[in-house]
């Protein structure tokens, strides 16, 4: 069991969402609608399955569960472990990949999963900034292999590998959101490595300055701990483009696969229709950040 501490970035997050609240408007109201289009696909939720590490521990079938049930819900899956096999298994499933790659310091292998991500069909690219390093400063090993921080040249050299859309994830300031447009990136995720450092800003408050940053030039996404639709009504009302899930299907796809893994983007997706039908947001175009009030 994690042990919750002083400054702990999940408590701080969760303490985030908890202080907005959400005045109602009801004149005028209309029937909400949840699909949007990214990348040139039309999805039913802008609720994604996030990429999840040690899904060998969850089940033994859940790389294409986890596939599955997002594809039944009209949902983006994204992925990161697993080898090109693992990855066309994900593809054939149906579902829409974003694939994200591990910062390895051996930029050949970055290359190559690229590669092997476009050859599969993935719908993106993209690698994960924040896991250069582990919470001592060191270089974070995984599987044999050693990370490396990367510069704005390696990332624009990665971006320009293949025609698919380039997405940095662990951006978390202003400089980042700058740092990754400026190396072509095709889309931001506003996240933290869990666990990595105590005190580090809640997503959701870094959020509204890394969208100025950005302007429009590309999708923004976050992946903070969404336990629920409201959290994710919150955050797509702040102007995120989609959002990603994470513990939130764990339970389930263990449980359940495929079906549990729908049934939980179904009902987050439920209540984020709720959400958007008691504050006047009739779709995601017109998600109203002024309906939100911290305490």
């Amino acid at each position: 069991m994690r042990v919750i501490t002083q400054g702990d970035t999940d408590r701080l997050t969760r303490a985030y969402f908890d202080a907005m609240l959400l005045e109602m408007r009801h004149i005028d109201g209309k029937k909400p609608d949840t699909s949007f289009t990214l990348y040139g696909e039309k999805f039913d939720t802008p609720i994604m399955a996030a990429a999840l590490s040690a899904l060998e521990n969850i089940r033994g079938d859940a790389i294409t569960e986890l596939a599955k049930g997002a594809a039944k819900a009209g949902a983006v899956c994204w992925a990161e472990a697993g080898d090109n096999e693992d990855l066309q298994r994900i593809t054939r499933t149906g579902a829409k990949v974003i694939k994200i790659i591990k910062p390895y310091k051996d930029n050949k292998r970055i290359f190559e999963e690229i590669e092997q991500a476009k050859a599969c069909g993935a719908l993106a690219a993209g690698i994960d900034i924040a896991y250069a390093f582990d919470g001592t400063g060191a270089p974070t090993e995984a599987s044999g292999y050693v990370m490396a921080p990367k510069s704005v040249e390696e990332i624009r050299e990665f971006a320009g590998a293949s025609s698919l859309p380039f997405i940095i994830k662990g951006v978390l300031s202003e400089q980042d959101a700058y740092k990754a447009l400026c190396a072509g990136a095709g889309g931001i995720v506003v996240s933290h490595r869990r666990g990595i450092m105590k005190y580090a800003l809640p997503p959701l408050m870094a959020l509204p300055a890394i969208l100025k940053v950005v302007g429009g030039q590309a999708p923004v996404f976050v992946e903070c701990k969404i336990a629920d639709g409201m959290d994710a009504f919150k955050t797509l009302a702040l102007g995120a483009a989609a959002v990603c899930v994470e513990n939130a299907i764990i339970e389930p796809l263990k449980r359940q696969g495929a079906d549990g893994v729908y049934g939980a983007i179904k009902a987050m997706n439920d209540e984020l229709k709720g959400a958007m039908a008691g504050t006047g947001c009739c779709d995601l175009s017109h998600m109203d950040k002024t309906v939100i009030h911290k305490m």
